[in-house]
Formats: C-alpha cells, structure tokens, sequence
C-alpha cells in the first residue's frame, strides 16, 4: 500500500512539474513572438514612419539602361565639348642665352637674370615661372643640390599715353630649392606663383646663390625660364560651363524639392535626405560667386572657390559612408553612427582646405612661397591626409561588403545596393584616372601646372571631372526622387496594413522603425490571455 502511495504521489509531482514547465515555455514563446516583433516586423504590422517610394523601386531593366545611357551620353558631350575646346594652360619660355646682355661666364650661374612677364590680365587667373638649368654633364652621373633663390619683383604700369612706368620694390623674397640633375637636364624648379595680379607686367630680377660647385664642375651653358598661366580663352569656357551647370543644378534642385513636397521630411528615404543637402553643395561647387575673381584683386575668391569644392567633394565621402551602413543600421544616434564617420571625413576636409587656403593666403607677402619646399610642416598633413584617405577607403569596402552579404537577397535593397555601387565605381574610376593622368581641377590641378610634365592639350580633362560630377547628381537627383504614382500608393498602404512592406521606410522592413526600436520590450499583462483572478 505505501508503495501505491508513493507511485501516486511521484505521478501527482510529476504531472505538476511537466505543467509548470509548458506554462513557463508558453511565457517564453509568447514573450520570444512579442520580441521578434521589434526585430521583424511581420506584414500585417501597421507602423506611422513610412518612407516616399522612390522612383527607383518602379524602374525596369530597359529604364535603368536608358538612365545609364543618358549619364555616359552627357559624359561624352562634355568631354566632346572639351576636345573642340582651348588648351587649359598657355606657356611660353625664354632661354637666358638668347638675351640681348645675357650672363657669361660665371654669372651663368648665379645671375642676376632680368625678365619681364607676358601681359596678365584677370582671365589668366595664375601665373607661375618656373626655371629649368641645362648644364654640360655628359656623363651618367645623376646629383642633388640645394640652393638659395632671391626674387625682386617691379611692378610696371601704363598711363593714358601708353608710357611705360615700373614700380620698383626693394624687398627681395629669398627661398630654398632643391635641384635635381641627371646629365645634362635639370628638373623644374618652381620660382614663383601669384594668384592674382596687381599690375599688368612685372621686371623680375633673379638670382641664384649656392650653385658655384656644380657650375664649376659640369658647367651650366644655360637657363630656360618657362612663364605659365591659364589660358584666357580656356577662362572663357570655364565661366561659361560654370554658368551652364550652375542653371541646370539650380532647376534640378527646385524640381527634386517639388516632387517632396507632398510629403513630410520624416517620411524621406535616407538617399532623398542626403540628396537635399548634396544638391545645395552642389550649387556651391558651381560657385556663384566665381566671378570675384575677376572683380576684385583678393587671394579670398580663390579660397573660397577651395573651400567650396572640398566641403562638396567631403560631403560626397560623407553620403557614401551613411548610406552603405545605414541600409542595414537602425540604430542612428549621432554619437554612435555620424560621430565616427563625420571625425574621418572631417580630417581629409581639414587637410584639404589648410593646404588650399595657407597657400593662397601665404602667396599674398610672398609669391616665392610653396607648402611643396618651404614649410616642414605640411609634410605632416601630407602624411595625414593620405592616412586618412587610406582608412576611409578601408572602412567604405567593409561598410560595401557587409551590406552585400546581408542586404543582396533582400527586395529593394539589392536594387539600392546595385546602383548605389555601380554609380561609385563608374565616379572613382573616372576620378583616378584623372588623377593617375596627372589632370585634375582646384587646388589639385594647380599644383600639376607648376610642373612642366604637365601639358594640357585641350578642356577635355577639366570638362569630364566636372561635368561627370555634375551629371552624377542629376542622375541620382532623378532616381532617388519620388514616383508618379507614390502618393497615390502612399495613401492606400497607410490604410492598408496588408501592403506595409512595401512602402516602409526601408530600414524598418528588417529592423524595425526608430519608434518600436524605443519602446520597452515587455509583455502587455493586460491582454485578454491574462487569467487573473
């Protein structure tokens, strides 16, 4: 009997543990389904943040060809523009051996060598002089020496009766170059930059100090000056195109802004967000206030200039970072998701910019003035800047490959992803290779005219980085934009849960909206499977 008894009481302990144990696992699944609900969403979940469909989710193949199409076809025109097109820079040189009194002997090397500019005008924009020593070395022997140069420059001007004037100025700029021979050909030595001009020609008197040795050993037989500036018919097509694309970015960004007005700025894609402060950079890139430079006899038109170009081209580093890590990031507080992306971008904007603007504002005392030779400490950001270029791409192609690893099988992500990326290929192909042909524009093309490698034959290099920036924009501007028909669809999934993923802000499809990601993760105890007493 005691045995029957305690068979009974262990069934009894038994059966009342296996029920606590499904009642403890319904709590759990329960609380698990109300958990997941935050992470995926299910369809029929009805949320408030919605995103405007972009035109991009209604686009078939045959759209995307003809909108590539287009985006090369404008490419083409500009670079055709650019090969009917004037030469950037005009040069021409003057060898010391063919002036009348030139040096002899000795003096060959040290001067002084009495020049007068070409006439320079605002439509020049820059002037630079550059010097390249011949010498008599015959043999394979290559050195490196380091001399002083002193630079008097006179202004000259002209009254009513075309009589000459100069303007003499006693204060000579005495800089360090470095000089580099290889038999009988030196390298280019830059003498002198302005980025605007005072007076209309300039005497220049130069001499040279510290090259005694080398001209007593290999004897330098003489000394070609080159005189470099922009070409003024080149200026001409600049202000025209700048005036061109000026127009255009300014209709594109009134029409992207209109297509949105229907609709909230909280209900914008991430990509319609960055387009609204890309497309005013742009308009800043064009530079409306270009034409300063031709008014007013300043070093700040110039920086400005530099400073607008760096703030776009930064901005478009910037966008890149956001939205290849925001497609598969809901969390997007600014400390955690823009602080870090913002101090990167922020670091190559600053190295930028200091080159740019120093340069031009130390150029103002002192036309001898160059960050490549005279100040040790731009070789700091030089180093800087590379670094953080190389971090940034580093953290952009792991932001790329986690978004297509997580994102690629995903409805309207994997076509985001694509022509997001097919985009960024096409404009840092066509950017490199730019660079790589030693071509560029700004503060980037003003250092590549100081070397005399440089020889630019037409536009077509500033024609095809400009415009392709430009172009880049629209496409994007005309893309990202709203479809036809979004508000009509806008309306009918807001009062139709069934069609919610389609039309959810596209981070809230996989994570979860902004909203529930805040909410409390805890079970309503008020619900109608609540068995209170």
């Amino acid at each position: 009997m005691e045995n029957e008894y305690f068979g009974a009481d262990l069934n009894l302990t038994l059966r009342g543990s296996f029920g606590k144990a499904r009642s403890q696992l319904s709590q759990f699944c329960d609380f698990f389904s109300e958990f997941s609900r935050h992470l995926a969403p299910a369809y029929h979940h009805d949320r408030c943040e919605r995103s405007v469909q972009m035109r991009l989710y209604s686009m078939h193949k045959r759209e995307f060809g003809l909108v590539f199409l287009a985006f090369f076809a404008c490419i083409g025109v500009a670079v055709f523009i650019g090969l009917a097109g004037p030469p950037i820079t005009s040069t021409t040189h003057q060898s010391i051996s063919k002036v009348s009194a030139h040096p002899n002997g000795s003096e060959m090397a040290t001067g002084p060598y009495y020049l007068n500019t070409p006439l320079l005008t605002t439509y020049n924009q820059q002037f630079w002089l550059i010097a390249q020593i011949i010498t008599e070395n015959r043999d394979d022997e290559s050195f490196e020496k380091k001399f002083r140069v002193s630079v008097v420059m006179d202004g000259i001007t002209e009254n009513e009766q075309g009589v000459s004037k100069i303007v003499l100025n006693d204060h000579a700029h005495n800089r360090t170059r470095d000089l580099k021979c290889e038999r009988q050909n030196c390298t280019e030595v830059l003498i002198l930059h302005m980025g605007y001009f005072n007076y209309a020609h300039y005497a220049l008197t130069i001499r040279f100090y510290g090259l005694e040795s080398i001209h007593s050993r290999y004897s330098i037989k003489d000394v070609n000056f080159y005189f470099r500036s922009y070409n003024p018919s080149f200026t001409g097509l600049e202000i025209w195109f700048r005036v061109v694309f000026l127009f255009l970015t300014f209709i594109t960004t009134c029409c992207f802004f209109y297509s949105l007005r229907s609709y909230s700025s909280g209900h914008w894609s991430m990509e319609q967000r960055w387009m609204s402060i890309l497309l005013p950079l742009l308009i800043l890139y064009n530079n409306p206030l270009f034409p300063l430079n031709f008014l007013v006899d300043s070093w700040f038109p110039g920086a400005l200039d530099a400073l607008f170009q760096a703030t776009f081209l930064c901005a478009l580093l910037l966008f890149w970072l956001c939205v290849y890590h925001g497609l598969r990031q809901n969390d997007r507080r600014f400390i955690i998701f823009y602080l870090p992306k913002l101090l990167l971008v922020g670091f190559i904007w600053v190295s930028m910019i200091t080159v740019a603007v120093w340069q031009k504002y130390a150029e103002v005392n002192d036309p001898t003035f160059s960050y490549q030779f005279d100040a040790q400490h731009f070789y700091g950001f030089t180093i800087f800047f590379f670094v953080s270029s190389a971090v940034y791409l580093a953290y952009l192609s792991i932001l790329v490959v986690k978004a297509y690893s997580e994102l690629s099988a995903m409805p309207f992500f994997d076509m985001r992803l694509k022509f997001m990326t097919l985009l960024v290929l096409l404009v840092l192909s066509i950017c490199v290779s730019v660079t790589v042909l030693r071509f560029g524009v700004g503060v980037l093309q003003d250092n590549f005219i100081a070397q005399l490698s440089t020889n630019y034959r037409n536009s077509s290099e500033f024609m095809a980085l400009y415009g392709m920036l430009n172009f880049y924009l629209y496409t994007m501007a005309y893309v990202y934009s709203p479809a036809s028909n979004a508000m009509l669809e806008h309306q009918i999934m807001k009062d139709n849960p069934a069609f919610s993923m389609v039309n959810d802000s596209d981070e809230d499809v996989i994570y979860g909206s902004d909203e529930d990601g805040r909410k409390p993760l805890t079970i309503n105890l008020t619900s109608k499977d609540d068995d209170s007493d």
